[in-house]
């Protein structure tokens, strides 16, 4: 699924060849899973203590969030940057803020690991489920920490450990198991690798200071299982690039499986609501 972690240039253009893959998915689901993200992208900016006329970047930002929401809040006398590795991405964080009006956004590609802004640039900086996808973690933080102004803060979200987020673990270890998928390489990102502790420890040793954390509850709604297990063959990443190379009998064999897994979240109605819990934390430089 993805490159050795001895390997980082070939991973994270294999990271972006996934995600512009999965862009048009991404365009046609992504309603559907704000619903339950976009209260985490608030958390965030909570946590940043973002105010109007701020300067803003946020990292990893894919779909827009949560540059869009933060950019309302700013106003026209604060700006925001977003950034993401994927063109395909960040062309439909484009076109939401087009059609949201906003004039203080603007949008980068650019590989969060190599980020080249100026020393004290922004006044608060936000990644929502960025930080798990990177090879080389504290020197991003601490190139972070850098790029904000004396006393800035930086808000990050990213999933909790994988038995509190069934919505992507779930599928995931069924994945691995009807395709007999190999372990992931030792050392090499993980989705879940940030969780229990993992991530407070780096922002420590990045030097970060006053940092606090928080485990945050983001529901994932659908219409019907059957609404669940298309979004899931479409739309995360690491899945659809699993799914490609499978035959049909396995993609079947897969489907079914998690038919039978999600069964205990399908309400009377006949759709589906996931709990999950994602990990919200801030420090300040």
């Amino acid at each position: 699924m993805c490159a050795k972690s001895s390997d980082p240039d070939r991973y994270k253009a294999e990271q972006q060849r996934q995600w512009d893959a999965v862009a048009s998915s991404w365009k046609k689901w992504w309603k559907i899973f704000e619903k339950g993200a976009q209260h985490v992208s608030n958390r965030l900016i909570e946590m940043a203590g973002v105010r109007p006329g701020h300067k803003v970047l946020d990292i990893a930002t894919g779909i827009g969030e949560p540059a869009i929401t933060v950019s309302q809040l700013v106003g026209p006398a604060g700006h925001v940057v977003a950034t993401d590795q994927s063109h395909q991405m960040l062309a439909i964080a484009q076109d939401r803020a087009a059609q949201s009006g906003l004039k203080n956004l603007e949008f980068r590609v650019v590989d969060a690991e190599v980020m080249d802004f100026p020393e004290k640039s922004f006044d608060s900086i936000l990644c929502r489920w960025g930080l798990m996808f990177l090879p080389n973690l504290v020197a991003t933080l601490a190139r972070i920490r850098q790029m904000l102004v004396q006393h800035g803060k930086f808000a990050t979200s990213v999933l909790d450990e994988a038995s509190k987020v069934p919505f992507l673990s779930l599928p995931l270890s069924i994945a691995k198991n009807v395709f007999q998928m190999p372990q992931a390489p030792s050392g090499a990102p993980s989705l879940f690798g940030l969780a229990g502790g993992v991530l407070e420890k780096e922002m420590t040793q990045s030097g970060f200071t006053e940092i606090h954390s928080e485990a945050l509850t983001f529901p994932v709604e659908f219409a019907s299982v059957e609404a669940y297990i298309q979004f899931i063959s479409e739309v995360p990443a690491p899945i659809v690039a699993m799914l490609a190379s499978q035959p049909e009998a396995r993609k079947a064999e897969f489907r079914h499986s998690i038919a039978e897994a999600f069964r205990q979240y399908t309400l009377p109605d006949g759709s589906l609501r996931i709990p999950n819990s994602t990990i919200c934390a801030v420090g300040r430089r």
